[in-house]
């Protein structure tokens, strides 16, 4: 189909044109409201995600587990946590092969209801002591539901910002979704700081900290009020309109990009590997087995925390001018330097040296999850761009997120907390690697 027939068809649908930029006052009315919903809709479902494993690192292996010794309830408790990672390329596929098909926003609205209300349902559970292994099992259930939703959000958010972008700033656009995580962890860790310094340790592990889980009710009425106002965008506008959807995309996906998902897949765990430990097993590590405070520790990941949004922003934004690949380069081999690093810091119990520690490591993660926002949705063409960026961005998350606890708790175990810090270089260095292999995209048209 020839430019001028697409165009046509673009304007017929209602979608703006190759040319539009958006920049006239409607335009950028568009823009900005597309920016906010994309940025709360990912701070909320990431507020979600992140409680539980807040609730997983402090409380829940005494709520659920109570039978078992410390470590392996700690264990247990980082599985359930684990359970989501695994179902979050299961909601990729799901969500992706509809987003693909029928448009992002609707998408995005059913991945929010999902991750909200199954997040919203942990705070009504009854624990171990109450309805016996049911309650592991179901919990278990919601945090499978948990996964599936999430799978599906950040693609659709991503693409959102990134295919109502103008060209050469779509790096500024996705840097708004990818600030959701930030705000969405200093929310879920503000709240639980919260609540630890005004309840008793009886207090909070009976009930305090069910309140993030059912404050969720409400965070999901605010995120749909959002989402429900924002347009289709216009690229996928464009595809419908030349009837250029794909029948199933994530095979397509399988058979057409195998080395864009793969690598792309790749690139991603060392981001997901230096969050979660740096956050979920540290936090578990210097409560446990260092003796420190939960409310010092719940304060520290606040700061450390502005160190993410810090490094996130900063590469996100910068890398319409520098490129998307040569700030992950950069990200992953700053990572790989300071792994062996983070554990000598916390291991002192200074606050300060654990703060610098932490917020360092969430800095590198900062600048390589930053650009990812619109790289891995440009690694892939528009009918296939929802199922190939979140598969690539969730199987990263089983890669690097959901065995990163387990791991570190297993090598603090046996070798000592300076294994750990090896282990988040090695994953930097397999990321370093991926990335090397794929191109530079910033300068590629959304076709």
């Amino acid at each position: 189909m020839n430019s001028d027939a697409t165009t046509a068809q673009s304007a017929a649908a209602g979608a703006p044109a190759a040319g539009d930029r958006a920049d006239g006052a409607g335009g950028g009315e568009r823009l900005r409201r597309v920016a906010v919903a994309s940025f709360i809709g990912t701070a909320i479902e990431f507020y979600d995600f992140y409680i539980y494993g807040t609730a997983a690192a402090l409380v829940l292996n005494q709520a659920f587990f109570p039978a078992l010794d410390p470590v392996n309830a700690t264990l247990a408790s980082f599985s359930t946590y684990a359970v989501a990672f695994v179902a979050r390329p299961l909601g990729s596929v799901l969500f992706g092969h509809f987003g693909d098909r029928v448009g992002r926003k609707s998408v995005l609205v059913v991945s929010l209801l999902l991750m909200g209300l199954s997040t919203a349902l942990v705070g009504v559970l009854p624990g171990y002591g109450t309805w016996g292994l049911w309650a592991p099992l179901l919990l278990v259930a919601l945090r499978f539901l948990q996964g599936i939703g999430l799978g599906g959000e950040w693609g659709g958010a991503a693409l959102l910002a990134v295919e109502h972008a103008p060209r050469g700033r779509r790096g500024l656009y996705a840097a708004f979704p990818q600030l959701g995580p930030s705000v969405g962890f200093f929310a879920a860790t503000g709240v639980f700081w919260l609540l630890s310094s005004v309840l008793d340790d009886a207090a909070f592990r009976s009930w305090g900290w069910r309140v993030p889980f059912l404050l969720s009710f409400l965070l999901v009425g605010v995120g749909l009020f959002v989402r429900l106002k924002i347009s289709e965008t216009p690229v996928f506008a464009k595809a419908m309109a030349a009837r250029e959807t794909g029948r199933v995309p994530a095979v397509d996906v399988l058979r057409r990009h195998p080395r864009e998902l793969l690598l792309g897949a790749g690139g991603m765990i060392v981001a997901y590997g230096l969050f979660y430990t740096a956050t979920t097993y540290c936090l578990a590590y210097t409560t446990g087995t260092l003796g420190l405070p939960r409310s010092t520790m719940l304060g520290l990941s606040l700061v450390a925390c502005l160190f993410l949004a810090a490094g996130t922003w900063l590469a996100a934004t910068r890398s319409d001018g520098a490129g998307r690949r040569r700030l992950i380069l950069a990200g992953t081999g700053l990572a790989a330097l300071w792994g062996p690093a983070l554990f000598p810091l916390l291991d002192t119990g200074r606050p300060v040296l654990i703060a610098v520690g932490m917020g360092g490591a969430l800095f590198c993660m900062g600048v390589v999850y930053g650009p990812m926002g619109a790289y891995l949705p440009e690694l892939f063409g528009t009918t296939v761009r929802y199922s190939g960026a979140s598969l690539a961005y969730n199987l990263g998350g089983v890669l690097g997120g959901a065995v990163a606890p387990l791991v570190a708790t297993r090598l603090q175990s046996a070798f000592g907390s300076a294994s750990v810090g090896w282990y988040v270089s090695a994953m930097a260095v397999i990321s370093l690697v991926c990335v090397l292999a794929l191109p530079e995209t910033r300068e590629r048209e959304l076709l």
